[in-house]
């Protein structure tokens, strides 16, 4: 676990929010030199803090309209159910997050597609892994959806 101090923080919360922020921009906001935040920046990156820097598309404006969370549940549980499991997962590009859970369910999954037919093909992929159980439900409306992580100083 890295220690963060409040520069730290506002160097981080700004690059949350915006990544394409430039080192100076960042370190003028911040009250430092913009070798001090670049220094910080990079040793951000090579702890792994900062894990790389994506652009957010809006799925409505990409065709990708229907968001879908995959409830699976599982009477296999070995290593190579488990590796095959993961593989699939990895290929499948309408999926954007596998979690193992804890509870009744075994893995909850995070898809987005254009339409239910688009659905219904990854069902049909997902199902060939041996599972006891598949069902989904359909995001209606996001109130809220972010990548900014809740930062705090250690």
């Amino acid at each position: 676990m890295i220690k963060l101090n409040k520069t730290d923080i506002l160097i981080l919360s700004l690059l949350q929010k915006d990544a394409s922020m430039s080192v100076e921009a960042i370190a003028n906001k911040v009250g430092i030199s913009k070798s001090a935040c670049w220094r910080r920046i990079q040793k951000f990156e090579a702890d792994g803090v900062i894990q790389g820097r994506y652009t957010v598309l809006d799925p409505q404006k990409v065709n990708l309209a229907l968001t879908v969370y995959i409830s699976v549940r599982t009477n296999q549980h070995d290593d190579d159910w488990y590796k095959e499991f993961k593989e699939l997962s990895e290929s499948l590009i309408e999926v954007l997050e596998v979690h193992r859970m804890s509870g009744d369910l075994d893995y909850l999954l995070k898809a987005v597609v254009a339409d239910m037919a688009s659905y219904d093909r990854l069902y049909k992929k997902l199902v060939k892994a041996k599972l006891l159980d598949v069902s989904a439900a359909f995001v209606m409306e996001t109130l809220k959806q972010t990548t900014q992580l809740p930062l705090t100083p250690s």
